[in-house]
């Protein structure tokens, strides 16, 4: 049984659910800074072992996990003193705002010897857990292209005061998820290229950056990948779309998950067309109100993540990958910027990172 502590309460709602729904964690303290929020936590779940500081996690023995929800811009203090005070991390994504941190990262889980796993929770969502077991199994032959696309009618998202700050940017905070597909399929991509604009619904509401792209990606081996977003209007209706999709094309078959729908359809090497549907699981994956929680996926995760501590193992997407995905996403950033294809292993020197993700 693995001990938990968790840190932000905001999005770490999801994360208190699935740690009480746990077989192998027990959680032992939440923290917030907002005391009111740490409140309204501990009346919902009848929960009431909580903290306004930090340390008080830090500092306990008993603890062996940190969950960090927090603010993006936080999340490399917060993991620094959860490694230092030798304690295992999970942090939600984007891993890391500022890559200048990531060596001093990256030694520190050496000379500590926790583990850090992102919680990159697509991937542990129905439809993408049967993806890749089929896709393991050989069920689509060799694969050729990716497809992934996140596009929501995120425009609520313009009443949050933080939303509208310089520093917050959709590209790291919804496009990520579907870029996070093209690196778990593809995980060296040599070069990408990509446009993106802010949308008239986007600039009318005040939002800074991008909020709307479509990238292209070259893997080192030459195959390609495409990605694409779009935040801030509406979406077609679901029998035609799904908010957040993943397409495997393979030599000899094609899949497609569909994340909100927990739809999932395959072509298989056997000519077989198939569709599944998990509409069974929709009290597990969403818990709350709407759709705007995922605690499934968080079940799913901290699940595979306490089993890693238990057997050591280790459980992916971890410190080392989540840094690659966080400098693809710089070197996609930089492609906005300048309107040309950019080389990830420029970005991977510019932070040197050579001797870390290199090889």
């Amino acid at each position: 049984m693995i001990t938990l502590g968790i840190l932000g309460l905001g999005e770490g709602r999801s994360t208190i659910s699935a740690a009480l729904n746990s077989k192998n964690i027990r959680l032992k303290t939440i923290c917030d800074i907002n005391e009111s929020l740490c409140q309204q936590r501990a009346k919902e779940f009848d929960f009431h072992h909580y903290t306004t500081d930090f340390n008080d996690m830090l500092n306990d023995p008993e603890i062996d996990v940190i969950g960090i929800y927090t603010p993006d811009h936080l999340h490399a203090e917060h993991i620094n003193l959860a490694l230092s005070h030798n304690k295992h991390v999970v942090c939600t994504k984007p891993l890391l705002d500022d890559l200048s941190v990531a060596v001093d990262l990256l030694e520190l889980s050496r000379k500590t010897g926790k583990k850090l796993f992102v919680g990159q929770s697509s991937r542990f969502f129905e439809p993408m857990k049967k993806q890749r077991l089929d896709f393991e199994n050989g069920e689509i032959g060799e694969l050729i292209t990716i497809e992934a696309n996140y596009n929501a009618d995120h425009r609520w998202f313009l009443g949050k005061g933080w939303s509208l700050q310089d520093s917050f940017k959709w590209l790291f905070g919804g496009l990520s998820h579907p870029v996070d597909f093209i690196r778990w399929y593809l995980p060296e991509i040599d070069e990408v290229m990509g446009y993106g604009m802010l949308s008239p619904n986007g600039k009318a509401g005040g939002l800074k950056n991008e909020d709307t792209m479509h990238f292209i990606f070259k893997a080192m081996d030459g195959r390609i990948a495409s990605v694409s977003g779009s935040y801030s209007g509406p979406v077609q209706p679901f029998m035609r779309e799904s908010e957040m999709t993943c397409i495997l094309r393979g030599t000899q078959g094609c899949s497609q998950a569909d994340y909100m729908d927990l739809r999932y359809t395959i072509s298989n090497k056997d000519g077989e067309d198939k569709q599944i549907t998990f509409d069974h699981m929709l009290k597990y994956y969403f818990r709350f109100e709407g759709k705007s929680h995922h605690a499934g996926e968080y079940n799913n995760y901290l699940e595979h993540f306490a089993e890693s501590i238990i057997h050591d193992f280790t459980a992916y997407p971890d410190l080392k990958e989540g840094i690659g995905t966080i400098v693809l996403l710089k070197t996609m950033e930089k492609s906005l910027k300048s309107g040309k294809p950019e080389k990830v292993a420029n970005t991977i020197k510019e932070y040197g990172l050579e001797d870390y993700l290199n090889g």
